[in-house]
């Protein structure tokens, strides 16, 4: 009895995100064409006709861009808020009636073996969530496209297992970066993105130091590095480092599976 999670890829240019039990296997976002989440799957021996559910965190590109074509494809539901279905009705294109499932921000619901409760994040988008989902005794949390980690996330999300948390920019390299002035307001804003300060800020009030897992997500091509944002985490989150297991997610190809049993 086990439960299995893989972060297919994470970043500006797609997002997706695999979980898997014994009885269910679900997408969190499907944020590249078909085709890729197809290979991104094989990469890790599963084929794209045994998922059970897509869940949308929301409707930007990146998060949605294969949802329409894999539904059609493989009949498959697709879970999301109202206010998230009406954002990515025109690009996810047609879906079948009876896999258009509208769920609630803050109300459990159960898929088959798995909890799921979608939680209020901050990002700018009509209803952004991240996801908890429970299996047993373990819980999963999924954490991106927020610009703020409020005490409400931090009290649902604490007492994980495994984190995918945001840590999506260094303030130094994006001040002095490239990017116009307005696209800096929004990263830099409470409706943006995490930076690897504040993502290693929140990481140190809910980690038990139980041997948590730790993947950080959607880091930005340009306003990052892999190492710069492990490195920021590892000294901003203290000692709890010597009793996690803080990993990376990668924007071209799928994390390990992790396995919790």
């Amino acid at each position: 009895m086990s439960i299995k999670f893989c972060s297919l890829s994470s970043g500006s240019s797609g997002n997706c995100h695999y979980i898997e039990t014994d009885r269910t296997r679900i997408l969190v976002d499907a944020g590249f064409s078909g085709k890729k989440i197809e290979r991104l799957l094989s990469l890790i021996n599963v084929d794209a006709n045994t998922i059970d559910y897509i869940l949308i965190t929301h409707e930007h590109i990146d998060h949605v861009r294969g949802a329409g074509i894999l539904s059609r494809r493989y009949d498959i539901p697709i879970l999301a808020n109202k206010s998230t279905w009406l954002g990515m009705e025109e690009v996810i294109g047609d879906v079948k009636d009876k896999n258009i499932k509208i769920i609630d921000t803050n109300k459990d619901l159960t898929l088959n073996d798995l909890g799921i409760h979608p939680f209020k994040i901050y990002h700018d988008a009509r209803e952004p969530v991240g996801y908890i989902i429970y299996y047993k005794n373990f819980k999963i949390s999924i954490a991106t496209d927020t610009g703020w980690v409020d005490n409400n996330m931090k009290d649902k999300i604490k007492g994980s297992n495994l984190y995918l948390m945001e840590s999506n920019h260094d303030v130094k390299m994006l001040k002095e970066g490239n990017y116009p002035w307005f696209l800096k307001q929004r990263v830099l804003s409470k409706e943006g993105h995490l930076s690897n300060v504040a993502a290693g800020e929140a990481l140190s009030e809910i980690l038990l130091g139980k041997g948590e897992i730790v993947l950080l997500g959607h880091l930005s091509k340009e306003n990052n590095t892999p190492n710069l944002a492990y490195e920021t985490v590892k000294k901003t989150i203290g000692e709890v480092y010597e009793n996690i297991d803080l990993n990376l997610s990668y924007r071209d190809r799928p994390t390990k599976v992790y396995t919790l049993y």
